[in-house]
């Protein structure tokens, strides 16, 4: 009741009582939010979108000030543990010093990752020789699990070529899907959005949609609100035989497609023509395009599942790869942007055809979006869904091998199945990020464990495209590897729990039963088999094909990215010709990396 009035002057006024020093407070606070678990990362997460808008948020603030009243309170009402609590504050101002067992943990945990790291040298030979020009071109997401595909892709059409791309294909867009006012931002959490789309069909199709979504989410609200969720299950639970009958047997209609995106203020034909080249300089792709190039988002099936987002793109902020995909390849078609290319370096063929595809990364099914193909182009999208489906097999049947109880035949039904608890592993395994022309990776079976950015620093003038890559898809990609290291090595403080038992609290997160802490994280089931872990917990090994001075230069200028690799968050390797020359050290230091 005697609070001060604000939170500012609780944590200082606290602080005084309980003894709190400079030196000390940095290691206490922190720990006493992790006591609260997912409750303040959620509020870290706040301010850090209220961040990116220019803005702030105080909930952080506010939760350190409630934990530092109780700890007061506390204090003054039980002084037996002024003594105890005296000693734990000293403790926090101490230098923090690693102890003989973690320094062991240190050891060991370099030793397998430089393991895994002689593996990926033995394999990363050197690049294939040049083909002409390919048959079919398909740019994926950079994500681990498109490299299973392309793999499959690149052996069941020796003639084709993949490309690895960051997911978002290059456009930061906000959307606004059909029958519904509320917006996603399909693009990285670093960015802002800069291009704003939407899915809007016909009025009657609007207005279907945002009946049907309204009555969906006032009738999502009835049952599950605290009063009415007793009775509804009471006089409803058995009217829901026939749905889990239903489900149980993947019968239901399917769904009717969404109308496809478009960009809600039209561009003019130099912005268009700029933001073509933009993403074609960015993918590498300035010249040797093919006949057909598909653009391939990539998105999960997946059935009851809280954290379905986890599976999505990262790329595209947890949601799927379909607008961004849909989006650029509209764009490219233009003849407005063709007729600019020129003026920017680019000129593509007249035969060139871009279509944009959904990746299904649980069914490994290819969705295409392909109404509007020229007819000459028919046969070759012909031969292409014949390659698509050939490569869905082989992919599907590897897959397989690491799923507990499953088989090329049965891996699609896990979608379907509102009981699974592994639909797909995700990104479990991933371990390494490659930014170099796709002949050095081409035909290496990476086991699905590597991030894959095509990338020729040799059309990168002034290395925008290299500067772009270090400090975008590599910091997301360093975050997904950190969220599964510590779903795996952590689970109680950075895992979320087990899937079996999770209620969804708020629209935010999961908690474990009826009560406990917010689950940051992965569940358990996403990173172990039941029997052993799943994910081999290593940090991430970033391999890139570019002069050190370049990286170096962009490192200089981006110190906190440069961190994550002189703090030991990530490794960083220079590739020459295909193959691992250069290993980074801290302080903007290379040295040169051998075989032995």
């Amino acid at each position: 009741a005697n609070a001060p009035d604000t939170a500012e002057r609780a944590i200082l006024r606290a602080s005084e009582t309980l003894g709190i020093t400079e030196a000390a407070a940095g290691t206490a606070f922190h720990r006493l939010l992790m006591d609260l678990g997912g409750w303040a990362q959620h509020a870290r997460w706040l301010l850090w979108q209220a961040e990116l808008a220019g803005d702030t948020d105080t909930t952080l603030i506010d939760l350190l000030a409630i934990r530092l009243v109780w700890e007061e309170a506390l204090l003054t009402h039980a002084p037996a543990v002024a003594e105890a609590w005296a000693q734990t504050v000293q403790i926090h101002a101490s230098p923090v010093q690693p102890t003989p067992d973690m320094v062991i943990d240190a050891i060991l945990q370099d030793a397998a990752e430089r393991a895994h790291q002689r593996g990926l040298m033995a394999k990363l030979s050197g690049p294939r020789a040049a083909k002409g020009r390919p048959a079919l071109q398909a740019a994926f997401c950079i994500d681990v699990r498109s490299e299973v595909f392309r793999r499959a892709l690149e052996s069941t059409a020796p003639q084709a070529e993949t490309i690895g791309f960051a997911g978002f294909f290059g456009l930061p867009v906000a959307h606004r899907p059909h029958g519904t006012d509320e917006v996603a931002t399909h693009l990285p959490v670093l960015l802002n959005p800069a291009l704003h789309s939407h899915s809007h069909g016909s009025d009657a199709f609007e207005t279907r949609a945002r009946i049907d979504a309204r009555a969906t989410r006032a009738w999502g609200r009835f049952r599950q609100a605290a009063v009415s969720s007793f009775a509804f299950v009471e006089a409803a639970g058995p009217a829901y035989g026939w749905k889990l009958l239903k489900s149980s047997l993947h019968l239901g209609h399917k769904a009717e497609e969404d109308p496809a995106p478009q960009f809600a203020t039209p561009l003019d034909a130099a912005t268009k023509a700029a933001t073509g080249a933009a993403v074609l300089k960015a993918m590498s792709m300035q010249s040797g395009h093919a006949r057909l190039v598909l653009l391939l988002g990539h998105g999960a099936q997946v059935t009851n599942n809280p954290h379905e987002s986890a599976y999505h793109c990262g790329a595209c902020g947890g949601q799927t790869g379909e607008v961004s995909a849909r989006l650029l390849a509209d764009l490219l078609n233009d003849p407005e942007t063709r007729a600019g290319l020129p003026a920017h370096g680019i000129t593509l063929p007249e035969d060139t055809r871009f279509v944009a595809g959904l990746h299904d990364t649980t069914t490994d099914a290819i969705t295409l979006y392909a109404k509007s193909v020229p007819a000459n182009h028919v046969p070759d999208l012909a031969q292409t869904r014949k390659w698509l489906d050939q490569a869905a097999q082989t992919a599907r049947a590897e897959r397989a091998a690491r799923l507990p109880g499953a088989t090329g035949a049965t891996v699609a039904k896990r979608a379907l199945n509102w009981a699974e608890v592994r639909p797909e592993w995700g990104l479990a395994g991933c371990a390494a990020f490659i930014a170099a022309p796709r002949p050095a990776t081409e035909g290496v079976d990476l086991g699905g464990r590597a991030f894959l950015h095509s990338y020729d620093w040799q059309q990168d003038k002034g290395f925008g495209t290299l500067e772009l890559i270090i400090t975008a898809p590599v910091v997301v990609a360093s975050w997904i590897s950190l969220q599964y290291y510590g779903s795996a090595v952590a689970p109680d403080t950075f895992g979320g729990g087990n899937k079996l038992i999770h209620n969804v609290i708020g629209g935010i997160g999961v908690v474990q039963g009826n009560g406990g802490t917010l689950r940051p994280g992965l569940p358990l089931q996403a990173v172990h088999d039941g029997a052993a872990l799943a994910h081999d917990p290593l940090r991430l090994s970033v391999m890139i094909e570019a002069p050190t001075d370049a990286m170096n230069d962009i490192l200089s200028r981006h110190p906190g990215v440069r961190a994550l690799f002189d703090n030991g968050w990530l490794h960083l390797f220079a590739l020459e010709g295909g193959r691992i020359a250069h290993r980074y050290r801290p302080g903007l230091v290379w040295e040169a990396e051998t075989q032995a």
